[in-house]
């Protein structure tokens, strides 16, 4: 049996790549940029840029590409588990058993907080300015929200995530738009590898929230974004 509630009428949206950006085609048959794209391209990268430098282009990719991999099973354990309501077993390969591992970390500290799930992986967008895919809708200790999961290599610090708080924001505001709602409180559930490797242990936890009195500030901010996006590219 899946855990999810149904409560409200959420469609898909069709996805496509236009000049290796990923777009949206909304029922209005507008495409529309991602929030991932437009958070992407209006970003400091300064320091990516830098550490790429310093391990060199195919250590780099090769984490990335690392790291990926493990995020995207950790995300199909977790979906699993919202559809089926049955822990998943884990896959043969080390970076299944490592992602599962994480999956569990999530499972334990945040999900335990769910009080109800609206739905998962939920395309949300407002017309002619962007879309999105949150992992979750719901409740979180009886409130409503957006959740999603994510997984990093290492922990880290709060002032490194900002843009984590920009795309709850938006995913709310596109919530907001679609079915009348007032969501302002959102969180992430992070799951980190403790290094670069495979091997099982050092995964840690962490969460961020997006609090009512804070929704403001970084309304404001995302906005701010978007339109410096539109300027730029659109």
């Amino acid at each position: 049996m899946h855990l999810i509630t149904e409560k409200y009428n959420y469609q898909l949206i069709e996805r496509k790549s236009v000049e290796g950006k990923r777009k949206y085609l909304t029922p209005d048959g507008k495409a529309v940029s991602s929030v991932t794209t437009i958070l992407d391209a209006t970003k400091d990268k300064t320091h990516l840029i830098a550490w790429r430098k310093r391990v060199g282009e195919i250590k780099a990719k090769q984490i990335t590409t690392e790291a990926a991999g493990v995020g995207t099973r950790m995300h199909k354990y977790l979906e699993e588990y919202i559809a089926t309501g049955e822990w998943p077993t884990a896959g043969s390969n080390p970076f299944a058993k490592k992602a599962h591992k994480m999956a569990e970390e999530v499972r334990d500290n945040a999900l335990v907080n769910v009080n109800e799930i609206w739905g998962s992986e939920i395309s949300l967008y407002i017309p002619q300015m962007y879309a999105g895919t949150t992992d979750l809708v719901g409740l979180y200790k009886d409130q409503p929200c957006i959740m999603d999961f994510k997984q990093t290599n290492k922990p880290k610090k709060l002032e490194w995530v900002n843009d984590y708080f920009l795309q709850l924001v938006a995913y709310s505001e596109a919530h907001n738009e679609m079915f009348n709602t007032n969501l302002q409180e959102g969180h992430v559930f992070m799951c980190s590898r403790g290094d670069d490797s495979v091997e099982l242990g050092g995964e840690t936890y962490q969460q961020f929230d997006l609090w009512p009195d804070e929704y403001t500030y970084w309304k404001n901010k995302w906005y701010d974004r978007l339109y410096e996006y539109y300027d730029k590219y659109i």
